[in-house]
């Protein structure tokens, strides 16, 4: 055969193996070598070469995260309580030869062990802390799958448990527990409502009682108040004590001098009120009352003193 034709065959021969022996791998991708069939080592990123005509092959392994669904688990909590639940699972392959080598399919193995994981840690908790304390529930399922996964070379980054299914009689008996709870805590800050109104009103009346002219502002303030509504009869009951602040200290001489400083006082004040139908009423029953008060029911004892009086 002809030099020239076999250094070409070789040269052909040559550039397909090398050309096979050439592989791209992505910032995200490792390379498991075999040579011979024996575990060399993990390559990559970037550009590898193989010996070629299947001296050395390659597996290659995903290293980014995946996550996983957890079908929904039908188990029974510690106080026998039948829930269903779903979760997911977030892992990722950290050592590419042992994913290869120590497991045969390291997805489906992690799936496996997450179902039976979540039912075991669901059965060991109550109801309650299902539903108060996921968190702490998620990290004991992350530990217990990355401690089984450990060995094969994958590393569990986090679970998340999705939902919680409830039967409905559970569900009507929290609601009912969640009513009367809430209606609980009404009466409670309507209690405290009352009782701080009811301490602002004491100290309220001890002001009052210091200055008896502030009864007087306030039954004012009261009366203009009422009189601003289109009311077309309005009564108005007014005890004679309210008048008594008005008339100077010291008794006057007679009766007659105390009721015309009753009527003096009285008219101050209705002299005071808006213009409406009410002012009219009030000035009436003024009358009245001062009326009432120059003719007493009983006569007077000559001799008694205005303080046995």
């Amino acid at each position: 055969m002809d030099p020239g034709t076999i250094l070409a065959l070789a040269a052909a021969v040559g550039g397909v193996g090398l050309l096979t022996s050439l592989r791209v791998l992505f910032e995200y991708e490792r390379g498991v070598i075999f040579r011979l069939g024996k575990l060399t080592r993990a390559k990559g990123p970037g550009l590898i070469f193989l010996v070629p005509f299947g001296i050395e092959r390659m597996r290659k392994m995903d290293l980014r995260i995946v996550a996983l669904d957890i079908a929904p688990q039908d188990t029974i909590t510690k106080d026998n309580v039948s829930v269903r639940v779903n979760a997911v699972v977030y892992f990722r392959v950290a050592d590419p030869t042992r994913a290869v080598v120590e497991i045969e399919d390291y997805y489906f193995a992690t799936s496996q062990l997450a179902q039976t994981t979540l039912r075991s840690v669901i059965g060991q908790s109550e109801l309650d802390e299902l539903l108060a304390e996921r968190d702490r529930i998620n990290e004991v399922v992350r530990s217990i799958i990355d401690q089984g996964t450990d060995q094969w070379g994958i590393e569990v980054t986090g679970v998340e448990i999705k939902d919680i299914d409830l039967p409905q009689e559970m569900k009507r008996a929290m609601a009912k527990q969640a009513e009367a709870e809430r209606e609980r805590r009404a009466k409670v800050i309507s209690a405290q409502g009352e009782y701080q109104a009811s301490t602002k009103l004491a100290a309220a009346a001890e002001i009052i009682q210091q200055f008896p002219g502030a009864m007087q502002l306030r039954y004012l303030q009261t009366v203009v108040e009422i009189a601003a509504e289109n009311n077309s009869t309005t009564l108005f009951p007014i005890p004679i004590e309210l008048f008594s602040s008005f008339v100077a200290e010291g008794k006057p001489a007679s009766e007659d001098a105390r009721a015309r400083a009753l009527e003096a006082s009285t008219a101050s004040m209705i002299a005071a009120l808006p213009e409406s139908a009410a002012k009219a009423t009030l000035a009436s029953a003024a009358r009245e009352i001062i009326g009432a008060a120059r003719t007493p029911g009983r006569e007077r004892d000559p001799g008694a003193t205005d303080a046995e009086e």
